[in-house]
């Protein structure tokens, strides 16, 4: 046998195998929370906050935390969208492929994807205490803003990438500026995969924990305010983990449940988006 077709074969079955390990993991963790977290689900898990002897085995449920993590990522993508998406378009539309200046700020955003988000928490924390907030929904979405910043960046500036050249060149030649071109052409062209950078940005950051429990706090009760603590997901799960009775443990794994419930939900809805914003794309 040609050992070309050796190694396709080599090749092919090691992708194979990675697709199969990987769908396995899925399927294992979904059984798991679903096996355990099933029977602890009801309807007030998702509609009343904790109540008094909560994590004791007593009535209650975790809307507290499904409310703060909501906003608490809802905010910080916000944020994050707001600084990332004009750093996309001037490295994209204002610098030449290959410019110094743009080789650096993505190896910088390389290297900031690679910080563990105990970092940012720290960092954020740090932040807090030099302008003399406590924790807060406030802090939380700063800390998670700066974890999920170089995720959305780099995901959008991989899609503006593969935009053409000739097609701002040809918006160039009709007239346009180049902030024209960067939001009329670039922006538009590119849409289907800044909507998909968003969603993933926001689920990463929803399912964060190690980046807020220094600086979104916790609380059994539902807050709006951004000067006040937010429960979250995934500290929620984590106290009730920690508690030695199997009931309050049965119902980490029904938060766990409901969070990977949300996140599926994004990433589904992340593919629909996507195929529906593709008709303003240029083929």
């Amino acid at each position: 046998m040609d050992s070309r077709k050796i190694e396709e074969n080599v090749f092919k079955g090691l992708m194979i195998f990675s697709s199969l390990v990987i769908s396995a993991g899925l399927l294992w963790i979904l059984a798991v929370i679903i096996i355990k977290g099933l029977p602890a689900m009801n309807l007030a898990m998702i509609t009343q906050a904790p109540k008094g002897g909560f994590y004791l085995g007593k009535e209650g449920g975790i809307l507290n935390a499904i409310v703060g993590s909501l906003l608490l990522a809802g905010g910080a993508t916000a944020l994050a969208l707001f600084l990332s998406l004009p750093l996309v378009l001037y490295l994209n539309v204002y610098l030449k492929k290959g410019a110094r200046l743009a080789v650096f700020t993505r190896f910088s955003l390389d290297v900031l994807w690679g910080v563990p988000s105990i970092v940012y928490g720290a960092f954020g924390f740090t932040l807090m205490l030099f302008f003399g907030l406590r924790a807060s929904l406030l802090g939380g979405i700063i800390a998670v803003a700066l974890l999920i910043f170089p995720i959305m960046c780099r995901a959008m500036d991989e899609v503006m990438q593969m935009i053409p050249q000739e097609l701002m060149n040809a918006s160039y030649s009709l007239g346009s500026t180049r902030w024209e071109t960067a939001f009329k052409v670039v922006v538009r062209q590119a849409l289907p995969g800044i909507l998909t950078a968003i969603l993933i940005a926001f689920g990463r950051g929803i399912g964060d924990a190690a980046s807020v429990i220094f600086t979104a706090g916790f609380t059994d009760s539902v807050s709006f305010s951004l000067f006040r603590p937010v429960a979250t997901l995934p500290l929620a799960i984590f106290y009730q983990l920690g508690t030695p009775f199997p009931e309050v443990q049965a119902r980490a794994h029904a938060s766990s449940l409901i969070l990977t419930i949300i996140i599926i939900t994004i990433s589904i809805g992340a593919r629909i988006l996507t195929k529906r914003f593709q008709g303003y794309v240029v083929k």
